[in-house]
C-alpha cells in the first residue's frame, strides 16, 4: 500500500464541509493532537511509509470515512462518510483470532512463535505478544498486515469500527480463506448500499436456481 498516494486520495475525496481540502493544522485540531500537523506533512511527503494504527483511526474519524478504507485494495472515491465509534480493539481482535484460527499444520491454535516466525520478519514473538496482551495498542501497517496474511483475513478486520462490528466464528474464517468469495466480500466494500443489495440478489437468484436444480 503506497499510503502517501492514498492519503491523498482521501484528503481529495473527503473534503470539509465548505468544500476545501483540510489542511495539517486543521487535521492536527480535529484528532486532538494525536495525528500532528508536521505528521500529516510527512505523511503526505512519503517520509513515513508505516502509520501506527491509532493514527490512521484518528484520520479516519476527523475526515470522516469508515477506517477499513485505508485498506481497500482499490480505493475508487466511493463508499460511505460514517466514522462510527468501535467497541473492540486490536487486542481483542487479534486474541479472538487466536482462539478460533488454527495452524493447518498442527490443528491447533497458533502460538505467538507461530506467527511471528510466518509474518516473515515483520513481526518478532515479542511484538505479538505486546499486541495480544494490549501492551502496544498501536501496532504499524506493516504488522497489521502481517497479522492478517497469517490468520487468513482481510487488514480492514482489524479497523473496523461498525456499530456493532460481527465475531468471526470459524464457519466464517473458512469461508474467507476461499480466494473467491473474499474477492467477492472485499470488491463489495466501496460499493453504495444499493449496489451491494443488487450483488445479494444475484448471489439469491443462483441459490434459488441451485434450489430448483436439486428438487428437479
Amino acid at each position: 500500500m503506497h499510503i502517501a498516494k492514498k492519503f491523498e486520495g482521501l484528503l481529495e475525496t473527503y473534503r470539509r464541509p465548505d468544500g476545501r481540502r483540510w489542511s495539517g493544522q486543521e487535521i492536527d485540531e480535529a484528532t486532538g493532537g494525536i495525528v500532528t500537523r508536521s505528521y500529516v506533512t510527512n505523511l503526505r511527503k512519503g517520509r513515513i511509509e508505516n502509520p501506527g494504527y491509532e493514527k490512521l483511526r484518528a484520520i479516519a474519524r476527523a475526515l470522516g470515512f469508515p477506517p477499513e478504507v485505508w485498506f481497500a485494495d482499490e480505493f475508487d472515491g466511493e463508499g460511505e462518510a460514517k466514522a462510527e465509534p468501535g467497541l473492540r480493539g486490536v487486542r481483542e481482535k487479534v486474541e479472538h483470532l487466536f482462539e478460533v484460527v488454527e495452524n493447518e499444520s498442527t490443528g491447533r491454535p497458533y502460538t505467538e512463535a507461530e506467527v511471528a516466525r510466518l509474518s516473515f520478519g515483520a513481526l518478532a514473538e515479542k511484538d505479538v505478544q505486546a499486541i495480544r496482551t494490549g501492551t502496544r495498542p498501536d501496532p504499524s501497517v506493516d504488522q497489521v498486515v502481517a497479522l492478517a496474511d497469517v490468520f487468513g483475513v482481510h487488514p480492514s478486520y482489524f479497523l473496523d469500527r461498525s456499530k456493532s462490528p460481527p465475531l468471526l466464528d470459524s464457519e466464517a474464517m473458512e469461508i474467507f480463506r476461499d480466494e473467491t468469495v473474499s474477492a467477492i466480500a472485499h470488491r463489495s466494500l466501496n460499493l453504495p448500499d444499493r449496489e451491494r443489495q443488487m450483488v445479494l440478489n444475484i448471489i439469491r437468484q443462483f441459490e434459488q436456481l441451485h434450489r430448483e436444480g436439486d428438487d428437479g
